[in-house]
């Protein structure tokens, strides 16, 4: 899995993101809330770990900024403040958890585990990109006509259109749609199945494909 840290304590993002990589996460790291905003813009994350008091911009506007662009990652606050107005804030700005500093690294993975769990729940039923549907309940990819898809094509279609337009790496693709598939090891599967989906994109006439750039993969627009 991948996280977004922003935290502009130098010392303890770099803390935080040894504990992660050691626990089998990745991460990238914002020293404040616009580069955060940046970073969720361009990549793909299962998870935002945010402190709230930043420079340039804070905590609770950046997930604001993220949020308003329908970006529904789980989202953990973290901060030295523990009044209940800064919590309702972070909140209220779509934060899904909160800790405050100081706590334990452990507790901050369990919460990591217990909102990545979640996180389907926040994902809506009905995805759209172009003049294209994914009903993620019927497993189904519908434009001109339909057709049924399986999990994985489900799973993988669903990342590529919660990140349209972004560059997807085949390693972030590969944890993501199979990382917690103990009979599947090799990366490779990523390209078949890339291909599978563009041959039924192609079958229901859609507007959208996914093509290799820069080493990752994008879902877009079909030029017309």
């Amino acid at each position: 899995m991948k996280i977004l840290i922003a935290e502009d304590e130098t010392a303890l993002a770099r803390a935080l993101s040894v504990i992660l990589d050691k626990n089998g996460y990745t991460a990238d790291i914002a020293e404040n809330g616009q580069r955060a905003v940046e970073l969720a813009s361009e990549g793909a994350y299962d998870a935002f770990v945010f402190d709230i008091m930043m420079p340039v911009l804070d905590g609770v506007e950046a997930l604001k900024r993220i949020r308003a662009t329908g970006n529904v990652t789980p989202a953990i606050f973290l901060t030295a403040k523990s009044e209940l107005d800064d919590r309702i804030a972070g909140l209220d700005a779509g934060a899904d958890d909160y800790l405050t500093k100081p706590f334990a690294m452990g507790e901050l993975l369990a919460r990591l585990r217990a909102v990545t769990r979640r996180a389907g729940a926040y994902t809506p039923k009905m995805l759209r990109s172009g003049s294209v549907e994914l009903d993620l309940g019927e497993q189904e990819l519908r434009c001109r006509n339909s057709i049924r898809l399986a999990s994985k094509e489900t799973k993988l279609m669903e990342f590529f259109m919660l990140n349209s337009g972004k560059v997807l790496a085949a390693h972030d693709i590969f944890g993501h749609v199979w990382g917690d598939d103990a009979e599947t090891h090799d990366e490779k599967i990523v390209w078949m199945y890339v291909s599978y989906l563009n041959s039924k994109l192609m079958s229901v006439g859609a507007d959208i494909s996914i093509s290799e750039r820069d080493g990752g993969f994008l879902l877009e627009a079909v030029s017309s």
